[in-house]
C-alpha cells in the first residue's frame, strides 16, 4: 500500500507553487485546509477580512482539485471542527492514516511554535519546509544583518535589486539613482482622474461565506457589505491588470497623497492578494519593470512600486523573524494609554482620522501613508500602548498578518523598538496632514491654530510627544534641530503647548 502524505495549506498560502506541494505525488497526498475559530478570533478580525480569506480558501481548494489534488476541506462550523489548526491536523492524520505531514512554514511566529509543539502528538513525522515565495530566506537576512549597527531598508533594498536584476543596468541602478522617493510626495488635487480598483460581484461560494460571517462574526469590527474583493486567482490577476493599465503611471507622484472620499487614489490595492498567495510578488515587479521599459509608466512610479515589494516587504519579514519573540513586547517610549474608542467607530471630529478609520472600517483597507501618518502617528503622539495599536492594525486590515504588520506598527509607526530599523519617530503635527491632503479644509479643528480648544489637536500633541520623550530622543541626530526649536521657545509658550495637549488628552479617557 502506498504511503499517504498530508499537506497542510494555510489561509495565507494560496499558491499553486507552494514548497510543501512540490515534491509529493498527487496520488499519494491529501491536502488539508481548515477554517477554524482560533484563527478567526485570536484578534477580532474585520468581517470583510474573514470573508475574503474564507472565500479565497474555498476557491483555492477548488483550484487544487481541478489540478488533480485530493483536498480535505473543513469548513467553519462543520461537524467535528475542533476550532484549532493543530487539532484539525491531528484529526486529519488519523482520518487518512497518514505516514507523513508536510507544511510550508507559517508566516507567524505564534503558529510556528504551535506546530513545533504538535509534533509529539502526531503518530508520524511533521516536516516544515521553507516558504520560498520570498526572495530572502531567514538565514540570508540573518547574514545580511550580522555586524550592522543599524538595519536600514535602503541598503537591503539595493541588494535585492542586484539579486533580482530589477531596474538594473549592469551593476548600476536604472536612471543613476536607487531611490526616487523624493519625487513621490505630491499632494493630489481632487479634480484628477481617480481610478477605482475592480469590484467583483460575489459568486455562490462567496455568498455562502458572507452568510456565515453575518451570523458567526456579528460582533467583529467593520462592515461586511458591500463585499467587492476578488477571491480567485483570476480576479486577483484582473485587479493587477487594471492597476498596471490605469494607476501605475501616477502611482509614484501621488503615493503619499490623501483626499476626502478617495480611499484608493493610484494605489494598487493588491496587497491582500499578494499576502494571501493569490499573486506572485516578483512577477508583479517584473510586470512593472516591463511597463517602464515600454514607456507606459515613469521610473519614479515603477521604482516606488518595486521598492515596496522587494525592498520594504522583504525587509519587514526579515526583521520579524530576526527579532521575534522578544520584539512584540518592546515599548521603548514607555507608552501605556488605552487605544481611543473611536478607532473602532471612526466617531471623532478630527476629519483626517475620521476619513482614514472610516474607510478602514468600510473596506478593510487604507494605503500605507494613511496608516502610518494618521492612526499610527496619532497613537504615537498620545502614547497608546504599542500592543494595543498592534492588535488594532492586525484586526482591521485585509492584508494584515503578524509578520508584515508587527514591525510596521511597533517599529515604523510607534518607534516602540527604539530605532531597530527606523532612523527616527515618524511624528508629525497637523502641518503634514494639511500639506499632503485636503482633510483640513473641512475639519472642525483649525490646523493653522497651534493651541486652544479649536486648534488641530495634533499641533500641541506633537510638542507634548517630543517633550515627554526628550530623554530618549533628544540625541537622535535626525530630530536634534526640532529639539533646538523646542528649547528656544519661551517657558510660557512651551507651557501653552503642554496645557493644550493635556486638555485634549483628558477628552480621550
Amino acid at each position: 500500500m502506498a504511503s499517504t502524505n498530508l499537506v497542510v495549506v494555510l489561509g495565507d498560502q494560496l499558491s499553486m507553487s507552494l514548497s510543501s506541494l512540490r515534491d509529493v505525488e498527487r496520488a499519494d497526498t491529501v491536502v488539508l485546509m481548515a477554517e477554524v475559530a482560533a484563527e478567526a478570533s485570536y484578534v477580532k478580525h474585520h468581517k470583510k477580512k474573514i470573508a475574503f480569506l474564507f472565500s479565497a480558501m474555498r476557491h483555492h481548494a477548488q483550484a487544487l482539485e481541478a489540478d488533480g489534488w485530493r483536498v480535505d476541506y473543513v469548513k467553519y462550523g462543520a461537524s467535528g471542527n475542533s476550532g484549532t489548526l493543530c487539532s484539525e491536523i491531528v484529526r486529519a492524520a488519523k482520518r487518512w492514516n497518514v505516514d507523513r505531514v508536510f507544511m510550508t512554514e507559517p508566516g507567524e511566529w505564534r503558529l510556528k511554535q504551535e506546530f513545533e509543539a504538535l509534533k509529539p502528538d502526531l503518530a508520524c513525522p511533521l516536516e516544515m519546509l521553507p516558504d520560498d515565495r520570498f526572495l530572502c530566506s531567514h538565514a540570508e537576512f540573518g547574514q545580511w544583518s550580522k555586524g550592522r549597527k543599524q538595519l536600514r531598508m535602503e541598503y537591503f533594498y539595493r541588494d535585492m535589486r542586484r539579486k533580482t536584476g530589477l531596474l538594473m543596468n549592469g551593476d548600476q541602478p536604472e536612471g543613476g539613482q536607487w531611490n526616487y522617493d523624493q519625487e513621490n510626495r505630491k499632494p493630489a488635487a481632487d479634480d484628477l482622474f481617480m481610478p477605482n480598483p475592480p469590484q467583483f460581484e460575489p459568486d455562490s461560494i462567496t455568498k455562502e461565506v458572507l452568510t456565515l460571517c453575518e451570523k458567526e462574526f456579528a460582533d467583529h469590527v467593520g462592515e461586511l457589505f458591500p463585499f467587492w474583493l476578488g477571491t480567485t486567482r483570476e480576479q486577483a490577476e484582473q485587479a493587477a491588470d487594471y492597476f498596471f493599465e490605469q494607476a501605475l503611471p501616477f502611482y509614484g507622484d501621488y503615493q503619499d497623497a490623501m483626499l476626502v472620499g478617495q480611499p484608493f487614489l493610484y494605489h494598487s490595492v493588491l496587497s491582500p492578494y499578494i499576502n494571501c498567495g493569490l499573486l506572485d510578488p516578483l512577477e508583479l515587479c517584473r510586470r512593472a519593470e516591463e511597463a517602464y521599459k515600454k514607456g507606459r509608466a515613469p521610473l519614479n512610479a515603477v521604482e516606488g512600486f518595486i521598492r515596496q515589494i522587494i525592498g520594504w516587504r522583504e525587509f519587514i519579514r526579515g526583521i520579524y523573524w530576526l527579532k521575534m519573540p522578544e520584539y512584540i513586547e518592546l515599548n521603548a517610549l514607555n507608552a501605556h494609554r488605552d487605544l481611543p474608542a473611536f478607532y473602532w467607530t471612526a466617531d471623532t471630529q478630527m476629519l483626517c482620522l475620521k476619513e482614514a478609520i472610516g474607510q478602514t472600517l468600510q473596506h478593510a483597507y487604507a494605503h500605507h501613508i494613511q496608516r502610518l501618518m494618521l492612526p499610527g502617528n496619532f497613537a504615537m503622539l498620545v502614547g497608546v500602548a504599542p500592543k494595543q495599536i498592534h492588535e488594532w492594525y492586525l484586526a482591521v486590515y485585509a492584508d494584515a498578518y503578524e509578520w508584515v504588520e508587527l514591525p510596521n506598527t511597533l517599529g515604523m509607526s510607534q518607534f516602540a523598538d527604539g530605532g531597530i530599523f527606523a532612523s527616527k519617530p515618524y511624528a508629525a503635527s497637523g502641518n503634514y496632514v494639511a500639506k499632503m491632503s485636503n482633510y483640513c479644509d473641512s475639519c472642525t479643528y483649525n490646523v493653522k491654530k497651534k493651541t486652544g480648544q479649536d486648534a488641530c489637536p495634533m499641533n500641541a500633541l506633537y510638542w507634548h510627544f517630543l517633550s515627554r520623550n526628550e530623554k530618549q530622543l533628544a540625541k537622535n541626530p535626525r530630530i536634534a534641530q526640532i529639539y533646538s526649536t523646542w528649547n528656544r521657545m519661551s517657558d510660557a509658550k512651551r507651557k501653552e503647548y503642554i496645557d493644550s495637549a493635556d486638555a485634549f488628552l483628558q477628552t480621550l479617557t
